[in-house]
């Protein structure tokens, strides 16, 4: 197993840290194990913990008016999570939950808050981080309430694609691997439809399944499709 030195150089929150630094912060972070389908924290939790995702996979979910799960957020190895929420102190806005068998670092608030005072490059990664996340969090929510399924499913993969992407000879490969239920709830709809938008999209040549991961063969006629 990866010393917690290791793990934190990998992160890139604390790229700007010299090996030095990082062994100082090391021994406040905490590394856990969470099982596929297990909380992280529950929407309205009191956010004691900043969290950063190792490795595996974690949704961030709402609930809709009608009661449904909508994923606003997916969480890649080497982000952050809850961080907002933790550092001003207010309850979880969103659940956490894991949706592959993750490693997750856990950060005490006030070791985080004595962190980013001591090593100001930390600060100023952390708000650019949030400051694109809180952008995109009005596009997702506007992107579930106005647009047509298709639209919402395209954005979606372009999205997912620049974030995770690996370029390939036949594309671009988004790197975790998603189920047609994820897709569903990540767009606000049925996994029915989900898999009808899907298979059209495969259809015309958009995009195709290569060893359960999605590659997008067309991103210039994806793009036409997400415009709303």
């Amino acid at each position: 197993m990866k010393s917690r030195q290791d793990i934190l150089a990998r992160i890139p929150l604390f790229s700007s840290l010299n090996p030095e630094e990082t062994g100082e912060i090391s021994r406040y972070i905490d590394i856990s194990n969470v099982k596929k389908r297990s909380p992280v924290f529950s929407e309205g939790d009191p956010s004691g913990m900043f969290y950063v995702l190792v490795s595996g996979k974690i949704k961030m979910t709402k609930m809709s008016g009608e009661g449904k799960e909508i994923i606003v957020e997916l969480i890649s190895p080497g982000d952050f999570f809850g961080a907002f929420a933790a550092l001003r102190g207010f309850p979880y806005p969103a659940n956490a939950v894991a949706m592959a068998d993750s490693v997750v670092l856990r950060i005490a608030r006030s070791d985080m808050l004595r962190m980013l005072e001591r090593f100001p490059n930390m600060m100023y990664m952390l708000t650019a981080h949030l400051s694109e996340r809180v952008r995109e969090f009005p596009d997702t929510l506007k992107s579930i309430a106005l647009e047509r399924v298709e639209s919402r499913i395209a954005s979606l993969l372009l999205k997912l694609a620049q974030k995770t992407g690996i370029k390939t000879e036949g594309g671009v490969q988004i790197s975790m691997k998603l189920t047609k239920q994820d897709i569903a709830e990540m767009v606000g709809s049925t996994v029915e439809t989900s898999i009808r938008v899907m298979s059209r999209f495969e259809k015309a040549g958009l995009i195709k399944t290569a060893g359960g991961r999605i590659v997008i063969n067309s991103k210039k006629e994806l793009t036409a499709i997400a415009q709303p």
